[in-house]
């Protein structure tokens, strides 16, 4: 998709919103977001549930029996769930201690504190603590990977081994969404000049990380295995949508016409307007509650 000139930067209000996944067992799924998770059931019926924290729903859940991993196609990488405080982070690292949740990695980001894992259906989550703004606003490009100091955060609790835990806390929300995209030059044209996120730091053609009002990254995009990959078949448990939040209704619909000026009509659809990236990763365009 190409545009002939950059859009207006979308709302510096703009963030993002819950993410709507494939499982093949809804069952197995709800007890996993909920008991290594720590998120609460909002809402179940029939082959679907909506989970999230404080009341407000962070992952939808759509059962398709017998749904297949979705290894080596674009989508989801993983989403980030974020929390409010370090102590947060640090209770939930006990818990999954405790509970023997399997890890896929901690990571120090600079930007953030992070730890990753892996969903009975291959989606990837973080879990994640922002450090405060005034470090690393206007430093995004120093972002990087090193070890997490896991004692460091521990010390945020009194006595870590006692520490309790009762599911992520109110306030937790998705801080952003990671996607697996085809190419990342594509994506940087979509997600800045016709969405109107601002390109907040790059790293060669393999990735690229993409915000409203300056926050590290709303849209983190990068290449998965192989450029030019596509989307994921049928059959398979991949992500449904991810949602960006708009402040105002009129800001969604301008965002929603700016997209469909560019060459892509959005699909109109009861929770809001539905548009693809180049990659075919859907996002569903809501408003803020």
């Amino acid at each position: 998709m190409s545009t002939s000139a950059p859009a207006p930067r979308i709302d510096a209000g703009t963030r993002t919103g819950a993410v709507h996944l494939t499982v093949a067992d809804l069952d197995r799924s709800v007890a996993y977001y909920r008991d290594a998770i720590g998120l609460e059931v909002l809402e179940r019926s029939g082959s679907s549930a909506s989970m999230g924290a404080g009341g407000q729903e962070l992952v939808g859940l759509v059962e398709e029996p017998g749904a297949r991993p979705a290894r080596g196609h674009t989508g989801l990488f993983h989403l980030a769930l974020r929390v409010p405080q370090r102590p947060d982070l640090a209770r939930w690292l006990v818990h999954a201690a405790r509970e023997r949740v399997p890890l896929s990695g901690m990571s120090d980001h600079f930007v953030s504190e992070a730890i990753y894992l892996q969903d009975p259906d291959d989606h990837g989550i973080e879990i994640y603590h922002d450090r405060p703004r005034q470090l690393w606003e206007g430093r995004v490009d120093e972002m990087t990977t090193i070890a997490l100091d896991v004692d460091d955060i521990l010390r945020e609790l009194d006595d870590p081994a006692a520490a309790a835990f009762d599911g992520l806390p109110a306030g937790t929300d998705m801080g952003h969404v990671h996607l697996r995209v085809a190419d990342v030059t594509s994506a940087i044209a979509f997600y800045r000049d016709v969405l109107g996120m601002d390109l907040m730091a790059t790293y060669g053609p393999q990735a690229a990380f993409l915000a409203a009002g300056g926050y590290h990254h709303h849209i983190g995009a990068n290449v998965w295995q192989s450029r030019g990959a596509s989307p994921a078949p049928a059959g398979t448990a991949a992500l449904r949508h991810a949602t960006i939040l708009l402040p105002t209704e009129g800001e969604r619909d301008r965002v929603a016409g700016v997209v469909a000026d560019a060459g892509q009509e959005p699909d109109l659809t009861a929770d809001g307007p539905v548009v693809r990236d180049p990659s075919g990763n859907v996002l569903l365009l809501a408003v803020a509650s």
